[in-house]
């Protein structure tokens, strides 16, 4: 494995020139991050009162916490898992049903992450026995099966109560997605830079080799499933909190999964920035689509997708990478 095939491992001494000039690169990316915060949750809610730019933004941050959780475990550890929309669910589902049965929110949404983390925990143990594709059908499997169930055993609506409706605001929900996903991807930075990374990015690369090596393959992975599940769950805590009604199967749908799939894949799979260059690239244009080309527009983006996967295999992160490659020539 070579260090530009693992992001996040610290150069070595015979890449210090390499390193100082990644260094401020690293540091005017902070910096813009930090920025982008300040004024996602300080200026822009008071530049614009209009609710559906507010909802437009809340999708945007609800992707991004979305399609990073799914990139952690992923991306990261490269376990390809078609579950995800289960610990969104669940966290949906749960935090739903205590906050609607009188409980905090702050401790009902706090349960939801917690319920999906124990979750996976419980079901991590036994799909990380199978490998490659029969690992990622058998996430899938399960998925439908919590789905079908919750179907069945509750089959009417949730709708918030005319107290709660009369008293929505849209702004709180927009604090609460940019809160969790902020804190997302706070923790896959905190994550890649750690020293479980190494082991977590070895078992992406050759996991036999890893194990050979000493790494503890079960433990890593149950470690980045735990992450990846309880900040989808409480993402999902964030979709229950945001909808005045909907059907508790439709956080289960398989929708929930596919999406922070496109997402990592179109911004950048395995690095830490191409979840947000993914989510508001997928938000932006599908919304446009849907609202221009109403019968045709999932096939247009199914289209774009391809497009942009063939062109840029990298995700869109690659275009900065690119650019680079291109002034160190004409330089």
């Amino acid at each position: 494995m070579t260090e530009e095939a693992i992001p996040g491992v610290q150069p070595t001494a015979g890449t210090a020139g390499s390193a100082h000039r990644q260094l401020p690169l690293r540091r005017l990316a902070l910096a813009f991050g930090v920025a982008a915060v300040l004024f996602a949750a300080v200026l822009l809610p008071q530049i614009t009162n209009r609710q559906d730019t507010l909802n437009l933004l809340f999708l945007i941050f609800l992707y991004i916490a979305l399609g990073q959780s799914w990139n952690i475990l992923a991306g990261f550890a490269g376990q390809i898992n078609l579950g995800h929309a289960a610990f969104f669910g669940i966290g949906a589902f749960v935090t739903r049903t205590l906050w609607l049965d009188g409980t905090n929110f702050a401790l009902a949404f706090l349960a939801g992450g917690l319920a999906s983390l124990g979750f996976a925990i419980i079901i991590g143990v036994p799909t990380f026995r199978l490998r490659g594709a029969y690992f990622s059908i058998g996430t899938l499997a399960l998925a439908e099966v919590l789905r079908i169930t919750v179907a069945n055993t509750n089959p009417l609506i949730t709708t918030l109560p005319a107290e709660a409706i009369a008293g929505y605001n849209l702004a709180l929900r927009y604090y609460l997605a940019l809160a969790v996903a902020c804190a997302t991807m706070l923790a896959a930075y905190l994550l890649l830079h750690s020293r479980l990374s190494l082991g977590i990015l070895a078992i992406r690369e050759d996991e036999h080799a890893a194990q050979a090596t000493g790494v503890h393959t079960v433990r890593h992975k149950l470690l980045t499933l735990a992450i990846s599940s309880f900040f989808a769950g409480l993402a999902g805590a964030t979709f229950a909190f945001q909808q005045v009604s909907y059907y508790p199967e439709a956080p289960f749908s398989p929708q929930w999964t596919f999406d922070p799939l496109l997402i990592a894949f179109v911004g950048g799979l395995g690095t830490q920035i191409g979840p947000v260059l993914g989510a508001v690239f997928y938000i932006l244009i599908r919304e446009q689509l849907a609202i221009r080309l109403v019968s045709a527009h999932q096939i247009i983006f199914g289209l774009l997708f391809i497009v942009v996967v063939l062109a840029l295999p990298g995700g869109l992160v690659d275009i900065w990478a690119r650019l680079r490659r291109l002034l160190r020539r004409r330089n």
